[in-house]
């Protein structure tokens, strides 16, 4: 009867008359436990991250409802990508408020109405966890209970004196029985692991059970755990790393219920089965430390941009143009900001309030700046009015001479005064302008020989137009650009014509030109900034002549500021659009377009700048 009966000894009991060894129990590792959530819960984040809000809804919704005892790494992934996305809405908002003029101790952010109803599924998730968790704490603790009971059990079949038949019989019942009990509170475990093991070994001892029976419960116990070698060595190559390390743990509990194998093969046995766990720990710790690795690169590169800020110097941002230069460097940061994961979780939220308060102190640096600034704007409206007001006084005057000399210094005294805001400066121009160019108009007027000579220049403009028009197409390309740009310095200096006559002649000049350009396939930008540069001695004759160059630069720096800000806003918005969105990708290109020929120009209109700057030297 004793060969066809079956036992689960502890591994470590020797034969009936060999002395003890002590206990080497595989032991399920807690703390990797914990390292396997944390990386589960990175993972999550990761995947959380690349949501909307309106997708983090609908999977905390969904998980809310059907995953609630597995899902706590998903679900805390989920809050924090949500809130990231409101606080990013909330800065850009704020960004918006501040630029339109608003204050920002004004900025109230509006309310979200999906943080509302994720508030709610966090409550809802909250309880039902709570509940989940109180149950199971309930379950271990009974289940403790009933393993207290079963030792007992136990002990009192070492101290019985009935059959062993019926000994045995309630032996294996107490086995199986303590099998079918799962899971108890943690800390008990190797307490009672071991209570069992001393029981069941002093068991085995008791009842002398005869060699035959050990030999075959033995081998039975030799294949069992062969076979869980065999296991654990393949699943040293499975590809997920973390499925891996969590089936291993299962296996090394099935290794604990099995019974022992023979002495001299148990060393071997064990070496084995541990080698080939070490083969799975080793990848799984080399995964979670590749992990820790990338979050503090991240940590680093996250310091690195906070100290940047921190160390901006105040003191020597003293115009427009360097706030607007160290703004662009400040927006650049935050942007790279956003593109750097993750750091180390005791550090995430300390690293991005440091990097919150160093940009709200930019911010404020610069909000005090531009308030500052105002106020001298405000002077210098008061100053270029009273500019106006003394150009409107002379220009009726009749005394050419005089007053001539007196606008050119009302126009230089202009250049001298600050910039105004931009809601008056078009108008405070246009009005100081105006009454400039109606005095030299008047003047110009007065001037009656002035018709003789305009009909000459347009004799010898239309003379020019020719010879343009019949260049000899034989000549070589740089020799037919030389000759080309000789004339087109040649009608500039050309004076005035007919007033009736400028535009049509300046339209057949530029047709004439523009037609050369083309057979000598001359890129436009060339084309433009050559025909420009041959406008500005055109602009510089007469008396008006700085003041046409001040009136023309002002013009391009207002032309340029426009296309900058229309260039950020380009910028600004490419980063909202998605590729593998229904349409994204014609619009993305359709923008990126418009991007490219927005820096062509701005190009283009600093050269004639330059240009202009050259000829008021």
């Amino acid at each position: 009867m004793k060969d066809t009966l079956e036992t689960n000894l502890p591994e470590e009991a020797g034969k009936l008359e060999e002395t003890k060894k002590p206990v080497e129990t595989p032991e399920i590792d807690a703390t990797a436990d914990v390292e396997a959530n944390d990386t589960a819960e990175a993972d999550a984040a990761i995947a959380a991250g690349k949501l909307t809000k309106e997708e983090i809804l609908a999977k905390l919704t969904e998980l809310v409802e059907t995953s609630v005892e597995t899902s706590r790494g998903e679900v805390e992934a989920l809050k924090q990508a949500y809130y990231k996305i409101r606080r990013n809405e909330v800065e850009e908002l704020k960004k918006e408020f501040i630029a339109d003029g608003g204050e920002e101790k004004d900025f109230t952010a509006p309310a979200d109405e999906t943080e509302n109803k994720i508030k709610d599924l966090l409550t809802s998730y909250k309880e039902k966890r709570a509940a989940i968790l109180a149950e199971e704490e309930r379950v271990k603790a009974a289940n403790y209970a009933l393993k207290l009971q079963l030792i007992d059990q136990l002990k009192e079949l070492c101290e019985s004196q009935d059959d062993f038949n019926k000994l045995y019989n309630s032996f294996k019942d107490i086995q199986q029985r303590w099998k079918e009990v799962k899971a108890v509170p943690q800390e008990h475990v190797n307490e009672l692991w071991k209570n069992y093991q001393i029981y069941t070994e002093k068991f085995y001892d008791i009842i002398k059970i005869n060699n035959q029976f050990r030999d075959y419960d033995f081998k039975k116990n030799l294949e069992l755990k062969t076979a869980l070698c065999e296991t654990v060595e393949k699943l040293g190559n499975e590809p997920d790393v973390i499925s891996a390390f969590h089936q291993l743990q299962k296996l090394h509990q099935q290794w604990r219920e099995i019974g022992p194998v023979a002495k001299e093969l148990r060393e071997d046995l064990w070496a084995r089965f541990k080698a080939a766990s070490t083969v799975i720990n080793k990848r799984h710790q080399e995964h979670f430390e590749k992990l820790k690795a990338k979050e503090q690169e991240n940590l680093d590169a996250k310091t690195v941009i906070c100290e940047q800020i921190e160390a901006i110097d105040f003191s020597a941002l003293k115009s427009f143009k360097d706030w607007e230069e160290k703004n662009k460097e400040v927006i650049g940061l935050q942007e790279k900001w956003k593109t750097i994961g993750f750091a180390p979780k005791k550090y995430n939220v300390k690293i991005f309030e440091r990097f919150r308060a160093a940009c709200d102190v930019y911010f404020e640096k610069k909000s005090e700046f531009y308030k500052a600034i105002k106020n001298d704007m405000e002077k210098n409206l008061d100053a270029k009015r009273a500019l106006c007001e003394k150009a409107e006084a002379l220009k009726d005057s009749t005394d050419w001479k005089d007053t001539t000399d007196k606008m050119i210094a009302l126009q230089k005294e202009w250049k001298t005064i600050g910039p105004v805001a931009r809601k008056h400066s078009d108008a405070v121009w246009k009005r100081f302008i105006s009454a400039c160019d109606y005095f030299f108009e008047q003047k110009n007027k007065n001037v009656v020989s002035q018709k003789s000579i305009e009909q000459t220049n347009l004799a010898a403009k239309k003379e020019l137009i020719a010879k343009i028009k019949g260049m000899d197409e034989s000549l070589g390309h740089d020799e037919a650009i030389a000759t080309l740009k000789s004339y087109m310095a040649e009608w500039n200096t050309i004076g005035f014509v007919p007033f009736k006559e400028k535009d049509k002649i300046y339209k057949e000049y530029h047709e004439a030109v523009d037609q050369q350009f083309d057979r000598l396939k001359v890129d436009q930008n060339d084309r433009k900034m050559q025909s420009f540069r041959n406008n500005l001695n055109e602009m510089t004759s007469g008396e008006r002549g700085k003041g046409r160059l001040f009136s023309e630069r002002d013009k391009l720096m207002r032309m340029y500021e426009r296309m900058k800000n229309e260039l950020q806003t380009y910028e600004n918005n490419i980063g909202f659009l998605s590729i593998s969105s229904k349409g994204g990708g014609g619009l993305l290109k359709e923008m990126e377009r418009k991007i490219e020929k927005l820096k062509e120009d701005m190009a283009l209109t600093v050269k004639k700048i330059d240009a202009i700057d050259e000829n008021l030297e």
